[in-house]
């Protein structure tokens, strides 16, 4: 998933300096205008979508835009609801914390994105910024660049073996319905949406995964353990390298040494 999404930023990135170029080639003297319309006149400045009216998340029109109050950062909406389904959320720009509650609808920005116009990166023809999607959806130009894109690949492919006998502690599966690649948040929410009044007593495949953990225990409360147990991440706190009593000496020993 992780490489799709690299190889996605990299084809746009790439797609929007092919037509920046194109545009200064086009212009006398191989530079660009400087000029900008105003809002009344319904046009844009041509790296307007990549400046003022692009989510800094999918590199697309913003879609639905939101503001964080506290640092007032733009998004689309959907781009942003990762983010707000953490305890703390951090902002995806500026890392500020901010408060889930205080997020708005961004109405300035849905104004301005009906209100000017700038040229699809494939085709060229003038386009409402809030029907820019849907365009560059159906335009055979943007299409056809996409298509001769390079794909992305590792700069440096790595010669190591991957090593088989490390267990999976970053991904986990429900043990009512088999759902997998859940992370330890996304099993939460997934067990609490889904089998909130399920009675049945299951293993927890967080402590199964731990290697101080039981395989075989079985949780008579299991979204209540995952709620009280699981509240942090073990990667922040846990060397896995050690055993439990090696790990409780050495937590003692940092309390000690702080006090």
């Amino acid at each position: 998933m992780m490489a799709m999404f690299r190889s996605f930023v990299s084809a746009s990135s790439q797609l929007r300096q092919q037509q920046q170029q194109q545009q200064q080639q086009q212009q006398p003297g191989g530079s660009s205008s400087s000029s900008s319309s105003s809002p009344g006149s319904g046009a844009a400045p041509a790296e307007s979508i990549e400046s003022q009216f692009s989510c800094p998340i999918c590199l697309e029109v913003y879609h639905k835009p939101v503001s964080i109050s506290s640092c007032t950062h733009t998004f689309c909406g959907e781009c942003l609801q990762p983010c707000l389904q953490v305890t703390s959320p951090l902002c995806p720009l500026c890392r500020v914390p901010f408060d889930p509650k205080k997020v708005e609808r961004s109405s300035s920005v849905e104004k301005q994105l009906a209100s000017y116009k700038a040229p699809c990166r494939g085709c060229s023809k003038k386009v409402a910024l809030v029907k820019m999607r849907s365009h560059i959806a159906s335009c055979s130009k943007v299409q056809e660049q996409i298509a001769n894109c390079p794909k992305f690949v590792s700069v440096v492919p790595t010669s190591q073996p991957i090593p088989s006998n490390i267990p999976n502690r970053s991904t986990f599966v429900c043990p009512f319905c088999g759902a997998r690649n859940l992370d330890q948040q996304e099993l939460v929410k997934h067990c609490m949406d889904n089998h909130r009044n399920d009675p049945n007593k299951v293993v927890c495949p967080v402590c199964a995964a731990m290697p101080w953990g039981d395989p075989n225990y079985k949780s008579s409360n299991f979204l209540q353990h995952l709620l009280h147990r699981h509240k942090f991440s073990y990667d922040t706190f846990v060397d896995y390298s050690i055993d439990e009593e090696a790990a409780l000496q050495a937590a003692l020993a940092l309390s000690l040494a702080e006090n």
